[in-house]
């Protein structure tokens, strides 16, 4: 079956060029003029992957993004008109993952696309298949089966991209990880594009960790590695 997208944006022009797009790589998608149209239809049926204009009409794609986040994990991908650190942050730190800036290119958000729905669905399969025991470090622990991450008792609640970044750096907690590497292995994309999106959900991954008896470093000029504290 096909994976299902949604995509809100007013310019109509770009909504249809991207829908015709992505319709002739094999998704079902569902285009609408506004965030809350949008999440009407969401709310009666998800879908796989959700793409979102952050100027609209009513609300905005923030909006939109922070109320899709209190009911699903589901990718999100925002799309806007201002190159803007702050409106890029305010995104990332909502939820969303990932980040597009007019003019884009239809061929880019494919591929992101493409990546992010292969990401899930690995995840999925590897879920229902897995017998591996839960990743442990300090007072922290990684379910692979349930795709649960706990802090001592308390469950903390992860994008699916915060999931998969925090699991790959569980998996090699013994060695640094470049950015490079984690864009390519939760992205799908490597050293030639901005590396903003690993590092602001390295910053998220970080405030939602700050009870862990160990830190994410940051390998300047490099990557991360996960350190527990004291040692």
């Amino acid at each position: 079956m096909a994976e299902k997208i949604y995509i809100a944006e007013d310019e109509a022009t770009i909504r249809k060029t991207v829908k015709a797009f992505l319709e002739s790589e094999g998704y079902e998608v569902e285009d609408f003029e506004n965030g809350d149209l949008l999440f009407e239809a969401f709310l009666r049926e998800e879908s796989d992957l959700v793409i979102l204009d952050v100027m609209m009409p009513g609300s905005s794609g923030f909006d939109i993004t922070r109320s899709i986040r209190e009911i699903s994990a589901v990718p999100i991908i925002l799309l806007t008109a201002k190159d803007s650190d702050l409106d890029y942050a305010t995104g990332i730190n909502l939820g969303s993952d990932d980040y597009f800036t007019k003019p884009f290119s239809a061929i880019a958000l494919n591929m992101r696309v493409k990546a992010m729905l292969r990401r899930v669905k690995m995840d999925q399969q590897i879920q229902n298949k897995t017998n591996e025991e839960p990743y442990v470090l300090g007072n922290v622990t990684l379910d692979y089966k349930t795709m649960k991450v706990t802090v001592g008792k308390e469950i903390i609640e992860l994008t699916p991209n915060e999931y998969n970044v925090f699991l790959y750096l569980m998996k090699n907690k013994d060695r640094a990880v470049s950015r490079e590497e984690l864009l390519d292995s939760i992205w799908g994309y490597g050293k030639d594009i901005e590396t903003r999106a690993c590092d602001d959900t390295i910053r998220r991954l970080r405030k939602k960790l700050e009870g862990a008896s160990f830190k994410i470093e940051t390998v300047w000029g490099y990557g991360f590695n996960l350190k527990e504290i004291g040692k």
